[in-house]
């Protein structure tokens, strides 16, 4: 069993998503196509069975599941992905606030800014990366203000509403 995570940052805290999170809400989301706008996950239908699937692969993986909740004993508002290569001390995360009604409001940031400071400090990672659609500007912000600096574009990599869109990649190392 891997051992719990319990962070807490200004607005929300950050601990395993567990099989109780396999929730209607949960999936709400994923089939939510404006929540989904940016994600390949836009392209598939979501069940529980598919979900719990998707949970199953954590389990005996290096990588991190984790659910984002609101400060103070809230409900969960959005999950986070951590995926570790322990060879190149690497991680790169992504994060999903599937909540809309937290949208703007910096619960993203915060769950971002604390998922990272835990990252480059306690647990020990060289580097974290992530990366999106460059035109996922509320994204591209938060890596931005989190001090995170783009590394690369893959140009016209993948395809929104049928127009090209260049994928950008940042990463932040360790201090």
């Amino acid at each position: 069993m891997k051992e719990p995570v319990h962070l807490e940052g200004a607005l929300v805290r950050i601990e395993r998503f567990e099989e109780r999170d396999l929730s209607e809400r949960y999936l709400g989301w994923l089939n939510d196509p404006e929540t989904m706008r940016f994600s390949n996950q836009r392209f598939r239908d979501h069940d529980l069975a598919s979900c719990r699937h998707y949970f199953d692969t954590f389990a005996d993986s290096e990588n991190d599941f984790l659910s984002v909740r609101r400060r103070g004993g809230g409900d969960a508002i959005g999950t986070m992905t951590v995926y570790h290569n322990q060879h190149h001390g690497t991680a790169d995360v992504g994060i999903m606030i599937g909540d809309r009604s937290c949208w703007g409001r910096g619960f993203g940031q915060d769950a971002w800014d604390t998922v990272l400071s835990w990252l480059l400090g306690p647990r020990g990672t060289r580097k974290v990366t992530a990366g999106t659609v460059a035109s996922n500007r509320g994204m591209v912000r938060l890596m931005e203000r989190s001090g995170m600096t783009l590394e690369g574009v893959r140009r016209g990599q993948e395809l929104i509403d049928g127009t090209p869109e260049d994928i950008v990649l940042y990463g932040k190392f360790a201090r």
